[in-house]
């Protein structure tokens, strides 16, 4: 089968979905409080923790934990063996961000706090906080180095083997609110979108000669004979072989772009409601996809329930032509 939806899906807004280093399993959490791992090869719920509120985001640190917060502002590690958590810290605000970074043995959290948190997961203790100029919306990780996408249209990049000053400031290219950051595979750079249905490539090495080499384009907007309609893009995953990359949109639509060539590979079919989260699977199997109602459009007369669907994708949709 080409695409199926997951059994026992989150009840509320799907705000996460995450494969790890394994293509079998993929995390997911939702607004209704819940972390759940599923096995999409069985498509199996396999295990299910708890937050006292909506959980934001999660990751996983290997096989068998994860991590997670949201607006109970804890971050929780829950062990799938021996079914048992732990609240390693907090932030002083909504938890927004939880991303592992192997390359240093740590995971990054970001806040409404205005502060990343890095916590060794060896130990697992904090080991470091750090102060960012506004609310942090989305963070990206490669190797060491960390993105940050904060309130403003702020962008730092740091070093996460030196964290005692930024290593870059900048400002968002696109006029609108950071949505979701995600870095290039290749490692040169990072994809951003807002909530203005746009994407903008972005390239670390600051010299004239790479940063002539960025640019911005539309996407997931609707046109009709009067009128633009303009949809958030809430979600990027890059695929690891490829270098192309997927969006996910409020307009309910899935598309497949090569940002080289500055084309569009492919455009799925049209999903329930909003996408609010997808991901690659590590080898590029798989493209998880979160269908969630975001609240962006009150017409609604019957809110569809949230989905998982995993879909099986094709060399002719993600690899460059």
């Amino acid at each position: 089968m080409e695409e199926y939806k997951l059994a026992d899906c989150p009840k509320d807004c799907i705000q996460n979905v995450k494969f790890g280093d394994s293509n079998q399993f993929l995390l997911a959490c939702s607004w209704d409080g819940t972390v759940r791992l599923y096995d999409i090869i069985a498509n199996k719920l396999k295990h299910k923790y708890l937050h006292s509120e909506a959980v934001l985001d999660c990751s996983f640190q290997d096989q068998n934990r994860a991590w997670s917060g949201g607006f109970d502002q804890e971050i929780k590690i829950y062990d799938f063996v021996s079914e048992t958590e732990t609240v390693i810290g907090r932030h002083e605000n909504t938890v927004r961000c939880v991303e592992a970074a192997p390359a240093v043995n740590a995971m990054v959290t970001g806040g409404w706090d205005n502060f990343i948190k890095i916590w060794d997961y060896r130990v697992p203790c904090n080991v470091g906080s750090y102060s960012q100029p506004g609310k942090v919306y989305t963070i990206a990780i490669s190797d060491e180095t960390l993105v940050v996408g904060a309130s403003g249209r702020k962008v730092l990049i740091w070093d996460l083997r030196n964290m005692s000053c930024v290593q870059q400031r900048r400002e968002s290219s696109l006029k609108y609110q950071t949505r979701m950051i995600k870095c290039f595979p290749n490692k040169q750079g990072y994809a951003l979108s807002s909530i203005e249905g746009r994407v903008a490539i972005e390239y670390f090495d600051p010299s004239p000669e790479v940063q002539k080499k960025k640019y911005a384009f539309k996407c997931h907007r609707i046109k009709n004979e009067e009128t633009e309609m303009i949809h958030p893009v809430n979600a990027i995953s890059f695929h690891n072989k490829y270098n192309t990359f997927a969006t996910g949109g409020s307009d309910g639509f899935v598309n497949i772009w090569d940002s080289n060539n500055k084309k569009r590979l492919c455009h799925l079919h049209k999903y329930p409601t909003s996408i609010s989260s997808l991901c690659f699977s590590k080898d590029g199997q798989y493209l998880a996809i979160a269908s969630s109602f975001l609240y962006e459009n009150y017409e609604v007369k019957e809110i569809p329930e949230d989905s998982i669907f995993i879909r099986k994708v094709s060399d002719q949709e993600i690899k460059p032509k």
